[in-house]
């Protein structure tokens, strides 16, 4: 058993090691420590007895799962406990993983847009625009936003029992498939900033051939980047421009973003001072918009993750415990993280000799 492998599934079922230790017969939480920091042994009695109490496969235990998970969004004023990150994170760890295990048999978009490297003179805000330009998004709000990031080889997939305080994240699995997970209880508006804000990590900060400095802020680029994404400088600045609280909500809906984002566009632009800002919040607060603004905005459905779960069952005729073997996951874990909505995907034919 990897030791490393078994901190990950008790992470993820969400254990402490003395926890664990007191449903394991023979087990304390001191040789269960010792044995996860690689200085201790347990017998193989002890060993199936923790295999079989968490229920992940004892196959899963052999296998090396790093995808590098190092800008997570989490929101600074909603406080999160270590079980819930540790959850998140490891839930996150698990779908990079699923992803590359399908990959095998399964042939994702490859991942066609180019990095930007801010290093060499470039902004976020000239990193939006190119990224806009190569997508085709010529003028006006970026619609069918999942589907565009798909065809573009970006794999976006929605964790719902997941705490408030995460919004999303993007990364590269260790096959090197980009992929964002984003928090799929927040309303559309926030989950569309969210995608584009992981886009711009994507483009300007996770690619292995660019090295970001620690003085950098990247999360401030990522939103900048995200903010001339959705709503571009020279198409919105004007209708920003002495801004109204009536106006927000048609905005809203014209650039599917949320009247909080619009409002803070205009503080950012010049379009409005900071005091007519600050008055335009104590006015979405007092209305109660602060939690929940009225309209809708459409959003698109991720669908590359989905779809290559349902190939495995329709085209590839997998049962579901032929899945649990080749995956090496608990069925229950794989119906947790696969089942959605389904797009096109293409299934690789390897040859026989």
């Amino acid at each position: 058993m990897n030791p490393r492998q078994l901190t990950f599934v008790r992470e993820y079922k969400g254990y402490s090691q003395t926890e664990l230790a007191s449903h394991i017969q023979g087990l304390s939480q001191s040789n269960l420590s010792k044995f996860e920091k690689g200085v201790g042994q347990l017998s193989d009695e002890i060993i199936r007895k923790i295999v079989d109490f968490l229920g992940f496969p004892s196959s899963f235990y052999d296998q090396v799962i790093s995808n590098n998970i190092d800008s997570a969004h989490y929101r600074k004023k909603v406080g999160i406990t270590k079980k819930g990150k540790d959850y998140i994170e490891k839930s996150i760890k698990l779908i990079g993983y699923i992803v590359d295990q399908m990959s095998d048999s399964v042939e994702f978009p490859p991942f066609t847009l180019k990095t930007i490297d801010l290093s060499e003179g470039f902004t976020p805000v000239f990193a939006a625009h190119f990224i806009r330009r190569s997508m085709g998004i010529l003028q006006g709000p970026v619609v069918q936003i999942c589907s565009k990031l798909e065809s573009y080889g970006i794999i976006i997939v929605q964790l719902y029992d997941c705490d408030e305080g995460f919004d999303g994240v993007s990364f590269l699995t260790d096959l090197g498939y980009p992929v964002i997970v984003i928090n799929g209880n927040y309303s559309n508006d926030h989950k569309r900033l969210t995608i584009a804000h992981e886009l711009g990590h994507i483009v300007m900060h996770i690619s292995p051939d660019i090295a970001v400095p620690d003085y950098r802020d990247k999360e401030k680029e990522a939103f900048s980047f995200a903010a001339e994404f959705l709503m571009p400088t020279d198409e919105i600045k004007n209708s920003l421009t002495d801004l109204r609280l009536s106006y927000l909500l048609p905005l809203k809906q014209y650039w599917l973003t949320s009247m909080a984002s619009i409002a803070h566009r205009a503080k950012d632009l010049g379009a409005i001072t900071p005091e007519k800002y600050k008055y335009i919040n104590v006015e979405l607060s007092r209305k109660g918009y602060r939690k929940r603004e009225p309209g809708n905005v459409y959003l698109d459905t991720p669908a590359l993750f989905y779809d290559a779960y349902k190939l495995f069952k329709t085209e590839l005729n997998y049962t579901d415990v032929e899945l649990s073997e080749i995956f090496h996951l608990p069925i229950d874990v794989i119906y947790h993280f696969c089942i959605n909505q389904t797009t096109h995907l293409r299934i690789i034919r390897h040859s026989t000799l």
